[in-house]
C-alpha cells in the first residue's frame, strides 16, 4: 500500500502564490475599538443573496475582535495604497492614527480611496484548520474606477488590462504599430514644447544636450562630451562649442585639440535651468495621463531599453 509524501509547507506556500489575488483590509468594530488588518483570502460566495468570505489565521491578535463584532467592511486596495496594505499588514500599531474614516453597518470603520468596499454582517463563522473562514451578508458595497493593488509571488503587483487580440491588426498603416515611429512621435511630442525655448534662446537641439550635460557632469573635455552624446548621432565639434562660446554659455579652456576641457559658464548654467523647467513642465503635462504606477513601469521599460545600447544585438560583432 503506498504512502503519499507529507507536504511541505514552504513548498505549498510557494505553489499558492503563484495565484495572483487582490489585496484587501478587513475592518470591524469591537469593544469600543476599531480593528483591521490586510488579508488576501477574500472570495465571493454568492451572488443571490449576496454573500463574501474571508479567513483570518487562528494567532492573529485580531481574531477575538472578529469573533465578537457582528458586522465587518472588505476594502479592495487600489495600486495606490501600498503603503496602508502595509501599516494594516504589521503586528500592533496604531493602524487608524492619522486616517480620514467614515462610519458603515455596525459602526465599522470605511477607509476612503479603495477600488471598492462592502459592508457585511456575518453570518456563519466555520472551522478552517489553522484558520477561521468568515462568511457575511453584502449590506451594502460602492466601487471606483481606481486599479486594484495586487498580491504575486510573494511580492506586490498591479493589475493591467489585456490589449485586444486585434489591437494591432486594426490599426490603419505600418507605423502606427512600429515601435521605432512610435518612440520616435513621443519624442517629438515631448520635445515641442522645450524646442520653442529653446528658439527663444537662439538654440539648436544639439546645443541642449552639449549644454545639459555639461551641467550635469561639470568640466568635460571635447573627446568626453562627444562620448557622452554619440547615442544621439550628434557630431560635437570645435566649431559647435565654439559658438556656444561667443553666447557666454560655457568657456573653452585650449584650442581644437580633443582634450581642450569645457565648461558652463553662470550664463549658461540659467539657461540650463530654465530649460530645465520646461522640460520638466512638458513631462509632468505627459504623465497627469498615467497614474503613478504606470509612469513608473513605463520609465523602467525605456530604461530597459537604454541598456541594450551599447551593443544593440544587431551591432554585437558577432560572425555570421
Amino acid at each position: 500500500m503506498s504512502t503519499q509524501a507529507p507536504i511541505d509547507p514552504r513548498q505549498l506556500r510557494r505553489a499558492l502564490g503563484t495565484f495572483a489575488t487582490g489585496v484587501t483590509i478587513v475592518t470591524t468594530h469591537a469593544g469600543g475599538q476599531d480593528i483591521g488588518l490586510t488579508a488576501n483570502s477574500f472570495n465571493s460566495v454568492s451572488l443571490n443573496p449576496p454573500m463574501v468570505l474571508w479567513s483570518l489565521a487562528r494567532n492573529s491578535l485580531g481574531l477575538a475582535a472578529f469573533m465578537e463584532s457582528t458586522h465587518f467592511a472588505v476594502h479592495v486596495l487600489a495600486s495606490a495604497q501600498e503603503p496602508l496594505s502595509a501599516r494594516f499588514g504589521s503586528r500592533g500599531g496604531e493602524k487608524f492614527a492619522g486616517l480620514v474614516t467614515s462610519r458603515g453597518a455596525g459602526n465599522v470603520p470605511l477607509l476612503p480611496d479603495c477600488t471598492a468596499r462592502f459592508q457585511c454582517r456575518t453570518v456563519y463563522r466555520y472551522e478552517g484548520g489553522d484558520h477561521v473562514i468568515f462568511v457575511g451578508e453584502v449590506l451594502a458595497f460602492d466601487q471606483s474606477d481606481r486599479p486594484p493593488l495586487l498580491f504575486h509571488d510573494g511580492r506586490y503587483a498591479v493589475a493591467r488590462p489585456k490589449p485586444s487580440v486585434n489591437a494591432a491588426e486594426s490599426s490603419s498603416g505600418f507605423t502606427d504599430d512600429f515601435l521605432i515611429y512610435l518612440l520616435s512621435r513621443t519624442h517629438h511630442q515631448l520635445f515641442l514644447q522645450l524646442r520653442l525655448e529653446l528658439q527663444q534662446h537662439g538654440l539648436a537641439e544639439a546645443d541642449w544636450f552639449c549644454l545639459s550635460i555639461l551641467s550635469a557632469e561639470g568640466s568635460l573635455s571635447i573627446a568626453e562630451l562627444g562620448e557622452r552624446l554619440a547615442h544621439t548621432g550628434i557630431q560635437v565639434t570645435f566649431d559647435r562649442l565654439a559658438s556656444l562660446g561667443a553666447s557666454d554659455l560655457l568657456r573653452l579652456q585650449g584650442g581644437h585639440d580633443p582634450g581642450t576641457r569645457v565648461t558652463l559658464t553662470d550664463q549658461g548654467r540659467r539657461a540650463v535651468v530654465e530649460l530645465v523647467a520646461a522640460a520638466k513642465a512638458a513631462e509632468d503635462a505627459a504623465l497627469a495621463h498615467l497614474d503613478s504606477d504606470q509612469a513608473r513601469q513605463l520609465k523602467q521599460w525605456l530604461r530597459g531599453f537604454v541598456s541594450l545600447n551599447p551593443p544593440m544585438p544587431w551591432t554585437s560583432g558577432a560572425d555570421d
